[in-house]
């Protein structure tokens, strides 16, 4: 087993209390003291039993909003100035008194400015005896017939009490009135302090009741102050300090005056049970109550006090007067107290009188005093401090620490705000208006307390011996006694009967002739003879009497066994019912606890099943959302197919009549076609009339392509394959040769003016081939028009709807948006812009180029008027050119920006920054 460290002692658990829910305010009270001066401003009324109301003075009646400030406060119950000490008894100490003897701890203090009456209230004066006298005599009177012997109650150093046999306090008695140094208590025959006589009037004095009879009870007091939050016992005599020589510098002593040593102050500590005591403090023991004032008022006289301008004798440090009360319970005789420490049970009462708070300015404290005033005001401020945390604490369900170990006060008496006994506080004020300021202070400090509440005390257990042990016990000795004191009453009547025998005369005979002597020896023993018949008969009457007083005690102790016997039978019986009803109530603790098993199992079942409940409802909340937001989608979807229908209806509407018009086109082509077959032919034979002109061979002309529709397209089965397909090769040999065609119809007309063939010019570049990327952005509504040309935009990425990831991969974006133009074809605009990198990590487009593209179809009119005209002319030529679909197709890759040439794509270009 390893040995713990020395610097770590384990800390001893708490002693389990017992659980107490019930719990009570603090007791706060408020006394107003009269006026010094009759005509006095006032600033206090006394409104009700219960309530007062403060008055600002002339300085401090307007408000900042200027009106007259008037506040009222409410306590548990406010005595005027007309109140005795004896009804402020009644009301405030003698409850607390009553719970002593019961063996319940409390606590009393006074609290206000200083000159507002605490001394007085809590001392009083001779005649007008205060809180304290009053409070020692109400005990004294309820436990004083049954006090123990002294010194069979003693103190340990730890808090506790400890109990002795009458031998062991005799002993304890002689060695402390040997031993000089020890304290000697004054006696209560030693004459009495004229200061303190006369506190209580006999018609005053008070008894509680239910006292415990069979209990004896000891009383020790002391007395302590706090001064400048230092602890000192006021019951602890000073020694006067021997003269000790100091030397100079030259050698010789210096005589020194007579000094007194300070007293030593007193520290705090805890005992077993986690209550706060003073280590090292004098606790005497006292017989009555004269004596324990006496023992009040020596430690009184060394309190510290001084004059102020505000009071004569201003308390400068908190005094506290402890009152104990030791109980332990008699024996199963009732004859000697019951040698068991943990049967014995300490109540204690502390009667507190609190110094004052003050105001250096009007005080007029210097030097010393303001050292005073500033520790007694720290230590009023620290114990409210401590308050209102509790009251926090209670009210919103906080947890924060209270500061007591701030000042001595509030350390003191933590076990108290602890839940160890009853609280109640005196407010005293002064109803002056130069204490107005104060006062407020004072009554919002008092109001707020009354708000903390404090656990109610737990009765303490009782002993488990009979009742009524000490008057059992004190009647058996009276009859005894009485019994004792006949049987030597009849004694003493026989003794006086054996000695009242006359005695023998003188049996000498000096003459025979002596007549007299024997007569009169013989009536002498006659004589006796008769006395001793009447002593027999005097005895045997004793003795009758005295058998029947014996028969009559067996008969008594006959019939009281027999009462014995019976008592042990009823208790007999009581200890079966009582067996009964411990199984009937383990019985039913049991059934109990399977009910409670039982009740835990539904609960957790119930708890199941709500919360089953609760998921399927929210299951349901969902699925009806979902089904909701499915109607809702399914009808924002019917309105979307609805105007996708009309609008690809409007498209192939559209589409059908761009085909109407392409198949009219086609066929004006045929019939231009057909008219211009039918000139050539025309033309051959006015021509072949000519003489010496060989016959040409007609010219073969075929018509334009026209591009299938989509649905007349090969689909991609039909299509051939790459190995299917003729080369380009193929396609070369395939045509025939110059030499090969056939010579045209107009070889009879005069030769044609020769014309370069046209040459495709050499494709220029798009700079967005380079390392640019595009975002190329095609709704998904986008129509294909199946025309030839086709932009084409190398190096993108294409998407249906833009993102973030696609734009931050490309340089460059393209939009491609398609309309209706005011003709009614479609027209399309590649709506171009650069992607720029924005602060914030993304990225914007900002435009650039807008291009149209935009396909019309031209009119059977336009070409037949130009073919109509003269042959010969310039522009015949060029018309005809139109005809070949060769032609037409490299004049439309050619053109340009803006160009009106002819059918094909229009390009309408703006000027941009950069061209991709």
């Amino acid at each position: 087993m390893n040995r713990q460290a020395k610097c770590k002692t384990p800390r001893r658990p708490p002693p389990k209390k017992p659980p107490n829910s019930q719990r009570d305010p603090v007791g706060v009270y408020l006394r107003v003291r009269p006026l010094v001066a009759e005509d006095e401003e006032c600033c206090i009324e006394v409104i009700s039993s219960s309530t007062v109301q403060l008055h600002a003075p002339e300085g401090f009646k307007v408000n900042r909003n200027g009106e007259y400030k008037e506040t009222q406060y409410s306590f548990k119950k406010v005595f005027g100035v007309s109140v005795s000490q004896m009804e402020l008894f009644e009301n405030v100490a003698k409850p607390l008194v009553v719970d002593l003897i019961h063996g319940k701890n409390g606590l009393l203090f006074t609290y206000g400015v200083t000159g507002s009456g605490k001394t007085f209230t809590m001392t009083g004066s001779p005649g007008q005896g205060g809180l304290l006298p009053r409070s020692l005599d109400m005990i004294f009177n309820s436990v004083g017939p049954f006090q123990a012997k002294r010194y069979i109650f003693k103190t340990d150093d730890k808090n506790g009490m400890e109990v002795q046999s009458e031998v062991d306090a005799l002993l304890e008695r002689q060695r402390r009135e040997n031993n000089l140094t020890v304290l000697k208590t004054p006696s209560s025959r030693q004459k009495v302090d004229p200061e303190i006589g006369d506190m209580l009037k006999p018609e005053e004095t008070c008894k509680a009741d239910g006292v415990d009879e069979d209990s004896c009870y000891s009383i020790f007091v002391s007395y302590i102050e706090i001064y400048n939050n230092y602890i000192y016992d006021l019951l602890e005599e000073t020694q006067e300090d021997a003269i000790k020589p100091k030397w100079n510098g030259g050698g010789t002593p210096v005589r020194q005056n007579t000094e007194f040593i300070p007293p030593q102050s007193k520290i705090l500590r805890e005992d077993q049970n986690h209550n706060m005591y003073v280590a090292g403090c004098m606790e005497v023991e006292v017989k009555s109550a004269e004596e324990a004032f006496q023992v009040f008022w020596r430690g009184q006289k060394k309190r510290k006090v001084a004059n102020t301008r505000l009071n004569r004798e201003s308390s400068r440090s908190h005094s506290v007067f402890i009152i104990k009360l030791a109980q332990a319970p008699l024996d199963a005789e009732g004859d000697n107290i019951l040698q068991d420490k943990n049967q014995v049970s300490v109540s204690q009462l502390c009667l507190v009188d609190l110094a004052g708070s003050e105001r250096t300015g009007r005080t007029g404290a210097e030097g010393t005093r303001i050292r005073e005033a500033g520790n007694i005001n720290q230590s009023l401020l620290n114990l409210r401090t401590c308050l209102e945390i509790l009251r926090e604490n209670q009210m919103y369900g906080t947890n924060k620490m209270v500061p007591y170990r701030d000042s001595k006060v509030s350390h003191l008496f933590k076990n108290y705000f602890d839940g160890e006994g009853k609280v109640r506080m005196v407010v005293c004020v002064n109803p002056k208006t130069d204490d107005y300021e104060e006062t407020l202070l004072v009554m919002r400090f008092a109001e707020m307390t009354q708000e903390v509440e404090v656990a109610r005390p737990v009765d303490r257990p009782i002993c488990g011996f009979t009742p009524g042990r000490r008057h059992r016990n004190q009647a058996f000795r009276e009859e005894i006694s009485q019994r004792v004191e006949d049987r030597g009453d009849a004694m003493s009547a026989l003794n006086g009967v054996v000695l009242s025998l006359p005695p023998l005369p003188t049996s000498e005979l000096t003459d025979p002739n002596d007549e007299l002597t024997i007569p009169r020896l013989v009536e002498a023993l006659q004589n006796r003879q008769r006395i001793r018949q009447m002593m027999i008969e005097e005895f045997n009457r004793a003795a009758s009497r005295m058998k029947s007083m014996l028969q009559e005690l067996d008969s008594n102790v006959i019939s009281k066994e027999n009462v014995i016997i019976e008592q042990n039978g009823r208790l007999a019986e009581k200890d079966k019912v009582m067996h009964s009803n411990k199984m009937e109530i383990e019985r039913l603790e049991k059934k109990t606890k399977m009910q409670e098993h039982k009740i835990d199992i539904l609960q957790k079942t119930t708890k199941i099943y709500e919360d089953d409940k609760r998921s399927l409802q929210q299951e349901v909340e969902t699925r009806g959302h979902r089904l909701q937001r499915e109607l809702s989608e399914k009808r924002r979807m019917e309105q979307r197919m609805q105007g996708m229908v009309s609008d690809t209806q409007h498209k192939w509407e559209k589409e059908c009549e761009r085909r109407v018009n392409a198949m009219q086109l086609e066929m004006q082509n045929k019939l231009w076609v057909k008219d211009e077959k039918l000139k050539q032919l025309k033309a051959i034979v006015t021509e072949s009339k000519t003489p010496g002109r060989p016959d040409p061979q007609p010219r073969q002309t075929q018509p334009l392509p026209q591009r299938p529709s989509r649905e007349e397209r090969p689909s991609r089965e039909e299509r051939p394959s790459r190995e299917e397909r003729p080369s380009r090769q193929e396609c070369r040999d395939e045509r025939p040769s110059r030499e090969e065609r056939p010579p045209s119809k107009r070889s009879a007309s005069p030769p044609p003016v020769p014309t370069k063939t046209p040459v495709r010019p050499r494709h220029r570049r798009s700079r967005s081939a380079g390392v640019e990327k595009w975002v190329d952005h095609k709704p998904p509504s986008s129509l294909d028009l199946g025309t030839v040309l086709q932009p084409v935009i190398p190096n993108a990425i294409q998407v249906s709807a833009p993102n973030e990831k696609a734009l931050s991969k490309c340089d460059r974006y393209v939009l491609t948006h398609q309309e209706v133009a005011s003709d009614g074809e479609i027209q399309t605009k590649l709506i171009k812009g650069e992607v720029i990198k924005t602060r914030g990590g993304g990225q914007s487009v900002q435009f650039t180029d807008i291009e149209t593209l935009k396909q019309e179809l031209t009119t059977v009119s336009s070409r037949k008027r130009k073919s109509s005209e003269g042959a010969a002319s310039s522009g015949s030529q060029t018309d005809g050119a139109w005809t070949d679909v060769k032609t037409r197709c490299s004049v439309a890759l050619e053109m340009r920006a803006g160009s009106n040439m002819g059918p094909g794509v229009e390009h309408h270009g703006i000027s941009k920054r950069r061209k991709p």
